[in-house]
């Protein structure tokens, strides 16, 4: 039988990326949350999509403004991937940033940032899929990438 913690966890040993997805508040203030779900989807236009949860309350106060920055997480940023997954608090206490194109916070230390429109919100069961048009970009090719995979945070290995 098919159940959600066995889908969990076949689906586990699927490594992936970890994303910091960032914005600001109707007041401003950085607003973030971390995803292992996120993709690109294509070359022409450039395309990238993200699946919040939909009982996260950070993706509708990003939503609202209509921009995000998708903040690549490099190794040893697990600190801030935790602080981003909890709910309520300051989640940028003690995360240095500067404003990307769009004034979301583009994290210091990733190993990418895109900056991102929100191109269409789409149904997908317990998630939304987010769809982003890409704006503008940048990567850090000498920084290694953060990865999750079976439950816990793995680096590559050189």
């Amino acid at each position: 039988m098919l159940t959600s913690s066995r889908f969990r966890s076949a689906l586990g040993n699927f490594p992936s990326g970890v994303v910091a997805i960032t914005g600001r508040d109707a007041d401003g203030r950085p607003a973030g949350l971390a995803v292992s779900s996120f993709t690109s989807v294509s070359l022409d236009p450039p395309l990238v999509a993200f699946l919040p949860g939909k009982t996260s309350s950070t993706f509708p106060v990003l939503a609202r403004r209509g921009t995000f920055c998708a903040n690549v997480l490099a190794a040893g940023q697990e600190d801030v991937c935790r602080a981003l997954a909890v709910s309520g608090g300051d989640k940028f206490a003690g995360v240095d940033w500067h404003p990307g194109p769009h004034g979301d916070p583009v994290l210091d230390g990733a190993v990418a940032w895109i900056a991102c429109t929100i191109e269409a919100v789409h149904d997908a069961g317990d998630h939304h899929l987010v769809l982003g048009r890409v704006d503008d970009l940048a990567a850090d090719t000498t920084a290694e990438p953060l990865l999750f995979f079976r439950s816990q945070y793995h680096h590559l290995a050189a």
